[in-house]
């Protein structure tokens, strides 16, 4: 039996980096940079003021309250900006370029607000109020890493430094199937005996939760033929094969007979629960990971074992998820030798167990936000005792 970490090392070894492609800047929010972006342009390109107000002389504002004429109006984007003769001031805007001479901004509310002659009643120390050339990034050096996953920070700073297009990772294009003759496609009659087939919706999103790009293979029978005609017909255009079901000890295991035959598949047990039955390996030159067909364990191996092998191939410089401390609000039990990944809802802190342990209560997935990790040589823990928990999904909402 393998553990969790021999698993992992295995698929994850199945996984190359991917190459890199050039993409435009508004086509690479949640990409994976590849390449580091270097500064075109310093931020703030040139001192300018962090309010609106008054550019002034604070050596003139000794003495308060003061008049001072107001020589010029200067609006956030004039790019031809007077020095400030002494005895003014030049009322600003927020953003607008600093008048040489010039070392403090008072605020418009510290004055009467005239546009003629303006009278200061109080006025901040000496440079405050000023933004200053550079002072957030120069020009010339690196704004963003190779690695960065790209969200919504990381692109507004690309465009803040002059960035069209960036190196990204490319995507990798995973296929998902699902096998099992019982399966039948959601809004279906049901005869009894079958079941809606959900797999394919639950890792196609997982797949593209994790950066990739999924295609759902339309659900085959128990047949080893059909299967493995379905599967070469498509692995040519594939990065990777996910597959669930067809890999317990029973009969009409369709996935572990199916690549048996063919010998470049390895099947185990992995001391874990949910998700002990596991698969990998390559068909046709092409990684293969065979999953459980029970829904939580299918998602749960996903979790634990490709969803950090994609994200590595992708780039990410941390491809697993977050983890976190918390305390059990309830006592919970768990099989010796087994690394058990329960349901469960973290909040601030503490941690409820989802349902049971059951594989198949996919309902209490849907409504959990972690996953509850409670270590093989545990069988027993009480109220108050401290886990370990890896947020998923909706985890941070």
């Amino acid at each position: 039996m393998r553990t969790v970490e021999e698993h992992q090392a295995v698929v994850a070894a199945l996984l190359a980096p991917l190459g890199e492609e050039e993409v435009p800047l508004a086509a690479a929010h949640n990409r994976v940079l590849a390449r580091d972006v270097t500064a075109q342009v310093s931020l703030p390109g040139f001192d300018n003021s962090a309010m609106d107000g008054y550019a002034a002389r604070s050596a003139e504002l000794a003495a308060l309250p003061v008049r001072l004429p107001v020589a010029d109006d200067v609006p956030a984007g004039r790019t031809d900006v007077h020095p400030l003769a002494p005895g003014t001031v030049q009322r600003i805007m927020t953003g607008a370029p600093l008048p040489a001479g010039a070392d403090v901004v008072v605020p418009v509310e510290l004055t009467d607000g005239a546009t003629d002659v303006v009278e200061i009643r109080d006025a901040p120390a000496p440079g405050t109020h000023l933004r200053h050339a550079g002072e957030d990034i120069t020009a010339g050096t690196v704004a963003l890493t190779a690695g960065t996953p790209l969200g919504a920070a990381q692109l507004g700073l690309a465009a803040s430094v002059g960035a069209t297009t960036l190196q990204v990772h490319r995507r990798p294009r995973v296929l998902v199937l699902s096998t099992g003759s019982e399966l039948v496609d959601p809004g279906e009659p049901l005869l009894p005996g079958q079941i809606y087939e959900s797999n394919s919706a639950l890792l196609v999103a997982a797949v593209e939760d994790a950066g990739g790009t999924a295609r759902r293979l339309h659900f085959v029978p128990d047949d080893v033929d059909q299967f493995l005609a379905t599967v070469r017909a498509e692995l040519a255009t594939a990065d990777l094969l996910i597959t669930s079901g067809g890999v317990s000890a029973g009969a009409y295991e369709v996935v572990k007979d199916a690549f048996r035959e063919l010998g470049t598949v390895e099947f185990v047990k992995v001391a874990m629960q949910p998700g002990g039955p596991q698969g990998a390996g390559t068909v046709d030159g092409v990684p293969v990971v065979t999953l459980p067909g029970n829904p939580v364990s299918s998602f749960v191996s996903f979790e634990v074992f490709v969803r950090p092998a994609l994200r590595r191939a992708l780039g990410h410089a941390a491809p697993g998820r977050l983890r976190a401390p918390a305390t059990l609000t309830a006592p919970l039990r768990s099989p010796a030798g087994r690394r058990q990944f329960l349901r469960g809802r973290y909040d601030a802190g503490t941690v409820s167990q989802v349902g049971g342990p059951g594989s198949h209560l996919v309902a209490h997935l849907a409504r959990a936000n972690c996953l509850v990790v409670v270590p093989e040589d545990v069988t027993e823990l009480p109220a108050g005792a401290p886990v370990d928990v890896v947020l998923i999904e909706g985890a941070l909402q």
